[in-house]
C-alpha cells in the first residue's frame, strides 16, 4: 500500500512537470515579478496610512486624526488599575484560556489545542494528495474550514467583549474578603487588598477561591499565619522577588512605597478564614 502511493505520487509529480513545461510559465521572472509587485502595493499601503496617521492628527499630536491620536497620555508605572489585554488577533487564544481553567485542563488550551492545529496544518499537504481543486467535490475541507473561520471568529468576539475579571469584578469582592478574613476595620488593609485586586496578582496567584491560573503560585488566603512573616516582609518580598530567591515573580518595585506598604499590610492580615 506504501509502495503504491509512492509510486502515485512520483508519477503526478511527473505529470506536474510535463504540464509546467507545455502549458505553464517558470517561477522566473513571472512569479518572482508579481510577489515583488505586491510586496511593493503592501509597503506603499502601510507608508500612506502611517502619512495619514501622522499628518491628520491635530495640535501636539494628543488630538485625534482620521486613525487616532500620535501620542495617548503618558504611562503611569505606579497605576493599580491598568488590565493588559493582547493584540486583537490574539483575542482567540485570550478567551480559549477563559474556557479552559487551571490546574485540571489550561495545558490543553495553552500547549494542546494550538499545538495540534499547527500540526495538522504542516502534516495537511502529507495527508491530502489528490489535485482535486474544486470546491463543490471537496466537502469535507470546506466543511473543515468554515468551522475553523467560525469557531475563531466566534472566540476572537468574545475575547474582545469579555469583561477582565482582574477589574471591577475582583475589586467587588475586596469588602467580602475584609469580612472573612476580619480585617474590614483595618482601612490600609483593606487598601491593599484592592491593590491586590487590580495590578493583576490574582492572575497568577489565588486568593479564597479566586483566580489562581499560574503554576507554582501558592494560595494567599492564609499567608499572613506564617510564623514570622510582617507586612514589612511581604512588602519588601513583591518589591523585589529575587532578592528572596523567587525567579519567577516579576518585581512591583514600581508600584511605590506607599502601595507596597498597604499590600504588604493585607497580605499579613490574611490569616484565613474566620
Amino acid at each position: 500500500m506504501a509502495s503504491r502511493r509512492v509510486e502515485e505520487r512520483r508519477e503526478g509529480f511527473q505529470r506536474y512537470k510535463r504540464d509546467v513545461k507545455e502549458r505553464g510559465k517558470p517561477f522566473f521572472p513571472y512569479a518572482m515579478f508579481h510577489d515583488t509587485v505586491m510586496s511593493l502595493v503592501v509597503v506603499a499601503v502601510i507608508i500612506a496610512l502611517t502619512c495619514i496617521w501622522k499628518y491628520t492628527a491635530g495640535g501636539d499630536g494628543t488630538e485625534p486624526g482620521w486613525l487616532g491620536p500620535l501620542y495617548a497620555e503618558k504611562a503611569d508605572p505606579a497605576t493599580t488599575n491598568f488590565v493588559p489585554r493582547p493584540d486583537w488577533y490574539f483575542y482567540f487564544l485570550f478567551y480559549l484560556l477563559r474556557i479552559f481553567k487551571w490546574p485540571e485542563s489550561v495545558i490543553l488550551g495553552t500547549v494542546g489545542i494550538p499545538t495540534i492545529a499547527l500540526m495538522l496544518l504542516l502534516a495537511l499537504p502529507f495527508i491530502d494528495l489528490r489535485r482535486e481543486r474544486r470546491l463543490l467535490r471537496r466537502p469535507v475541507a470546506i466543511v473543515a474550514s468554515i468551522l475553523v473561520v467560525l469557531s475563531m471568529g466566534v472566540l476572537t468576539y468574545k475575547g474582545a467583549t469579555a469583561r477582565e475579571s482582574l477589574g471591577s469584578a475582583v475589586l467587588a469582592a475586596v469588602p467580602s474578603w475584609a469580612k472573612k478574613q476580619g480585617f474590614e476595620g483595618n482601612r490600609q488593609a483593606v487598601a491593599g487588598a484592592e491593590i491586590f485586586a487590580q495590578v493583576g496578582c490574582i492572575s497568577c496567584h489565588s486568593y479564597i477561591n479566586t483566580g489562581g491560573g499560574f503554576a507554582g503560585a501558592p494560595d494567599l488566603t492564609d499567608i499572613g499565619s506564617k510564623q514570622g512573616k510582617t507586612a514589612k516582609y511581604f512588602a519588601d518580598y513583591v518589591k523585589n522577588p529575587s532578592a528572596f530567591g523567587n525567579n519567577q515573580m516579576p518585581r512591583y518595585d514600581r508600584l511605590g512605597d506607599e502601595n507596597l506598604r498597604r499590600l504588604g499590610l493585607f497580605l499579613a492580615a490574611s490569616k484565613g478564614l474566620k
